[in-house]
C-alpha cells in the first residue's frame, strides 16, 4: 500500500494539470479530509450531547470516523491508479460496486460486531444506504475530476501539436518565399546590367539593403515587423524595379499614417507588388500604373492593404489554379496565421487590371508584435 501511494503521488505531479507544487497539494487535501472529520465529529457530539469524553464508549462512533475517512480519501490516488492503467469501464464499475458495501460494512458492520449491536438491525438500513451513497457520490466525483483533466491535457496537447504544425508550416512557408524573391531580384539585376551597367552597379547596393531586411526577420526568430518597415523595403524594390523599366512604371501611394505602427507579416506587401511587375508591366512595353493603398478599417478591425495595376488583368479561375508561388504562399501565410480562409481577396477580368487586397486582423497581431 505505501508503495501504492508513492506511487501516485510522483505521479500525480505529472497529471495533474495544477501550477501548485505536489506537496502543497497533498498537504491541502490531507487537511481538507482532516476537516471533514472534525465536521462529522460535531454533528455526532451534537447529535447525543449525552456523549461524555470520559466514556470510551462513547468516544467510538467518533473515532471510526477515521478509517472511514481514510478509505474515502484512497478514491483520489485509487482513481488514479485506474486511469494509468487505463482500467474498462466495467471493470471500474465493478470495484465500485464491491467496494461500496464494503465500506458501508466498514462503518457500521464491523463496529457493531466488535462492541455489539445498540439497535435492530433495522435501524441500520438507511444508514448503511447512505454510505453506499456517499462513497458512490466521493468515487463519481474524483472519476470526473480525473477525466476533465484528462480531457484538458489531451486539449492542450492537441493545441501544442497545431502550433507546432503551424510554425513548421510557416517556416516551409517563409523558407520557399525568400529565395523566390531573392531569385526573382537578381534576374532583374542581371537584365538590367545589360542594358544599363551603372544602374545595375547602384541596383546591387539597394540589393544588399533589401537583403539585410529578409535577413534579420530570420536572425531575430519572428518575421513580424511594422507596416512603415515593410513599406520602406517596397519603396526600395521599386526603385530598383524602376532602374529597369524606366518610365514605363508609374507608382500611386494612398497611405494611410495610422495604419504605418502596425504590423503583419514580413515580406507580405512585397509579393503582391512583384506579381504585377511580372505580369502587368514585364510582358509590355507600354506604360502602366499601380496603386498601393493602406487604411484601417475599424469597422473589421483590420489593417486593409491593396496592390492594384492596370495591367491586362486574368481570369480568376485560371489564377486560382495557378502554379504560381507567390500569391499562393502570401495567401497560406495569413491563412496559418490568423486562421481565417477570407485574408486575402483578388479582384480581377481579362481587360481590368488586377488588384489584391489583404484584410489583416490588428489586436493579435499588434499584441504579439509588443
Amino acid at each position: 500500500m505505501r508503495a501504492f501511494l508513492r506511487h501516485t503521488f510522483r505521479m500525480d505531479l505529472l497529471t495533474t494539470p495544477t501550477t501548485m507544487p505536489t506537496s502543497r497539494m497533498w498537504r491541502n487535501y490531507a487537511l481538507g479530509w482532516l476537516a471533514y472529520m472534525l465536521l462529522l465529529a460535531v454533528v455526532l457530539r451534537l447529535a447525543d450531547p449525552s456523549t461524555h469524553a470520559y466514556n470510551w464508549r462513547g468516544l467510538i462512533p467518533m473515532l471510526w470516523i477515521v478509517p472511514q475517512a481514510a478509505v474515502l480519501a484512497l478514491h483520489w490516488p485509487l482513481t488514479g491508479w485506474m486511469e494509468r492503467r487505463q482500467v474498462p469501464f466495467k471493470v471500474r464499475c465493478l470495484i465500485h460496486v464491491v467496494g461500496a458495501p464494503a465500506y458501508a460494512g466498514l462503518s457500521y458492520g464491523l463496529p457493531g460486531l466488535i462492541y455489539g449491536w445498540t439497535q435492530p438491525l433495522s435501524f441500520y438500513v438507511w444508514p448503511v444506504l447512505y454510505s453506499m451513497m456517499g462513497y458512490g457520490v466521493i468515487a463519481t466525483t474524483f472519476h470526473m475530476i480525473r477525466a476533465n483533466a484528462a480531457r484538458r491535457r489531451q486539449e492542450v496537447a492537441m493545441q501544442q501539436a497545431h502550433a507546432l504544425l503551424v510554425a513548421s508550416e510557416l517556416n516551409a512557408l517563409r523558407s520557399k518565399l525568400n529565395p523566390h524573391f531573392l531569385f526573382n531580384t537578381l534576374h532583374s539585376i542581371i537584365a538590367l546590367t545589360r542594358k544599363n551597367p551603372n544602374a545595375a552597379e547602384t541596383a546591387l547596393f539597394q540589393f544588399s539593403d533589401m537583403l539585410r531586411y529578409v535577413l534579420d526577420t530570420e536572425k531575430t526568430g519572428s518575421d513580424h515587423v511594422t507596416l512603415n518597415d515593410e513599406l520602406r523595403f517596397v519603396r526600395d524594390y521599386l526603385e530598383l524595379e524602376g532602374l529597369r523599366l524606366g518610365t514605363r512604371l508609374k507608382v500611386d501611394w494612398d497611405l494611410d499614417d495610422a495604419a504605418s505602427s502596425h504590423v503583419l507579416p514580413a515580406l507580405s506587401l512585397q509579393p503582391l507588388v512583384e506579381n504585377s511587375i511580372k505580369h502587368a508591366f514585364n510582358p509590355h512595353s507600354r506604360p502602366g500604373r499601380l496603386l498601393i493603398r493602406t487604411r484601417l478599417d475599424p469597422r473589421t478591425g483590420t489593417l486593409v492593404l491593396s496592390v492594384g495595376d492596370d495591367g491586362p488583368g486574368a481570369d480568376l479561375g485560371h489564377v486560382r489554379a495557378s502554379n504560381g508561388l507567390g500569391l499562393r504562399t502570401v495567401e497560406r501565410r495569413l491563412q496559418l496565421e490568423y486562421g481565417t480562409t477570407d485574408t486575402l481577396a483578388i479582384d480581377t477580368a481579362p481587360g481590368a487590371g488586377f488588384v489584391v487586397t489583404m484584410a489583416i486582423p490588428l489586436a493579435a497581431n499588434d499584441k504579439e508584435f509588443t
